[in-house]
């Protein structure tokens, strides 16, 4: 087994590849490493430049089209066969001299996640970093994640805590979340360098905003009620449904008393509501069918064991 993976998504980073593995060898002299380029179907001649590398510790996964930077790091963390794992950005801002450090303190202090922060960060101030400011406070207030930079690439993990995750849609932004979700608790980070695009164009805008807003909704959920949906839309459901009832109540008296009710705008609200509630309670019944499908067909459990201790002898029968 290898001692490093390395990951690297590309996406018509042509001028950069052929820089950045000579960095990389030059970084991780003395390391046992594989690097995983991921070619996200790139449009120009990326593929060709990493074919020139020509190094047989550097291999190519050429996806069929262009899926995004989640799917494409899922490809290479699939491909990855080393006792730690890193995700390294393509575009040569973030320095592979990082990353023996890092390395360092994932065996000496046995970090399940060694994250990097950004600590004086080469990119433009509205459209880069106050945007990413914004995000990470968001995140860290939603999600109790204590991460100061979730939107650094460069991190590494024990083999076990990033292959226990599978990162769909864009949820690349909340990988440290999502690994906390299964279990991983000895999370840290460190200052690392940063440095300015020289070659390319960056692939960000404004535009990801409503999609990474998206996907916090959803991981606040997956945090609090990814194993009892139940208590969100059954809460949801009833309190809607208690609320109609109440309104529809209130006008069947006001009919018994013979009053004109037909037409009353807070008589089709009782309505609403009480046909939104069982909407909302049906969803809970079939996302916990769904949890217990998900669960039990792939042998999950909803817990964690740490280790497991002989309190006669005080051995360690099993660790995690």
């Amino acid at each position: 087994m290898k001692k490093l993976s390395l990951v690297i998504c590309v996406y018509n980073e042509e001028p950069n590849i052929l820089p950045l593995a000579v960095q990389i060898k030059s970084a991780l002299a003395g390391i046992d490493f594989e690097a995983i380029y991921v070619d996200d179907g790139s449009t120009d001649n990326t593929r060709a430049e990493i074919l020139k590398i020509n190094d047989p510790r550097f291999l190519l996964v050429e996806l069929k089209r262009n899926y995004g930077q989640s799917s494409a790091l899922q490809a290479g963390i699939d491909q990855a066969e080393g006792e730690f794992v890193a995700l390294i950005d393509g575009d040569l801002q973030n320095d592979p001299l990082d990353i023996p450090k890092m390395l360092k303190m994932m065996e000496e202090e046995e970090w399940d996640m060694v994250a990097g922060v950004r600590a004086n960060r080469k990119d433009g101030m509205f459209l880069r970093k106050v945007p990413s400011k914004i995000a990470n406070y968001m995140i860290r207030k939603s999600t109790g994640m204590k991460m100061k930079d979730l939107g650094c690439t460069l991190k590494i993990f024990t083999r076990e805590t990033i292959k226990s995750i599978h990162i769909y849609g864009e949820l690349h932004r909340y990988i440290p979340a999502l690994v906390a979700l299964e279990g991983a608790t000895r999370l840290t980070q460190v200052d690392v360098n940063h440095r300015p695009r020289e070659f390319g164009s960056s692939k960000y805008n404004l535009g990801r905003t409503t999609r990474v807003m998206s996907d916090l909704i959803l991981m606040v959920f997956f945090k609090k009620y990814l194993q009892r949906p139940m208590h969100f839309f059954g809460s949801i459901g009833i309190v809607t449904l208690i609320l109609g009832v109440l309104i529809n109540l209130y006008f069947l008296v006001e009919k018994i008393l013979g009053h004109n009710i037909w037409g009353k705008p807070l008589l089709l609200l009782g309505i609403l509501l009480v046909m939104g509630g069982i909407q909302f309670i049906t969803i809970g019944i079939i996302a916990e069918l769904q949890m217990r499908t998900y669960f039990e067909s792939q042998n999950k459990k909803p817990y964690r064991v740490k280790r497991v201790v002989d309190t006669k002898n005080k051995q360690v029968i099993l660790s995690r």
